[in-house]
């Protein structure tokens, strides 16, 4: 049903591409949208990006009108991961590649093709993301272990930073050599390269969460399909960051509600 605002229909295009893309919009700053948007145009591989309309009232419809990108109408704000997961049932035989992508990142046309040079070095590896920075040239801790709960809480809460600084400092893996490659725990999910076939057999985001946390879920999901996720440094991004859950208040109790859902499908 949300495929109506297609002009193609992806099964009807035969020959498979060596890359596909998904970014879920709602309440997007159209310079950061077409910015990213160009980036991912910009590699030099077969590509399709699809741009999921999360608005009620198809605010991003007619925007974009390169023939590489699919518009694609939800109607409804149905949340980070369903919308991510709306054209999953027709990727596994359309593209070797899926790229989850925020839209606030920008990166060089080099990066993506170089991930997957990387990404096939290893079978075992499922996703592989970029070392990420913040506009200001500030690293950016997007590699991190499976959170706990008082890391969670410390995070939700800068007051406790200085008292629980330990925590937060081994989440963020700080005690590793940064530039170099290795195998995370979590990796952000504002840029998540996937072997597409792998994308399809984790069956995407869990939908029971809204927003926040179904990054943290998928990487926990390739363990369990007994497969790898690499953070490789070579390779570089610029992520806004909006931090949403830190200013409105709205978003700090979805980010809540997330977290409990986590800590109880995987434990304490």
């Amino acid at each position: 049903m949300f495929l109506k605002e297609m002009k193609t229909p992806i099964n009807a295009m035969k020959e498979k591409l060596g890359i596909t893309a998904s970014i879920v919009l709602y309440n997007e700053d159209l310079n950061e949208l077409t910015n990213t948007v160009n980036c991912f145009l910009n590699i030099s591989l077969t590509k399709t990006l699809f741009l999921i309309d999360n608005t009620p009232d198809k605010k991003f419809k007619n925007i974009f009108k390169q023939r590489e990108i699919k518009y694609i109408a939800v109607g409804e704000n149905i949340g980070f991961g369903c919308g991510h997961n709306i054209i999953l049932k027709e990727l596994e035989n359309f593209s070797s590649y899926h790229l989850i992508l925020n839209p606030d990142v920008f990166f060089h046309q080099n990066v993506i093709p170089n991930l997957i040079l990387e990404l096939e070095k290893n079978k075992e590896v499922a996703m592989i993301a970029p070392k990420v920075r913040f506009p200001n040239g500030q690293h950016q801790f997007s590699c991190r272990r499976y959170p706990s709960v008082k890391e969670l809480f410390t995070r939700r809460f800068p007051f406790l930073k200085p008292i629980f600084k330990t925590t937060i400092y081994n989440g963020q893996y700080r005690e590793k050599d940064l530039s170099k490659p290795f195998y995370a725990e979590y990796l952000a999910g504002c840029f998540q390269l996937y072997k597409t076939s792998d994308f399809v057999k984790l069956k995407g985001f869990d939908e029971r969460y809204f927003l926040y946390m179904e990054d943290v879920d998928i990487c926990r999901k390739i363990d369990f399909l007994g497969k790898k996720k690499m953070y490789f440094p070579d390779e570089q991004i610029v992520h806004v960051l909006k931090q949403g859950s830190l200013k409105n208040i709205n978003l700090f109790f979805r980010h809540i509600s997330s977290a409990v859902k986590y800590f109880l499908k995987w434990g304490f």
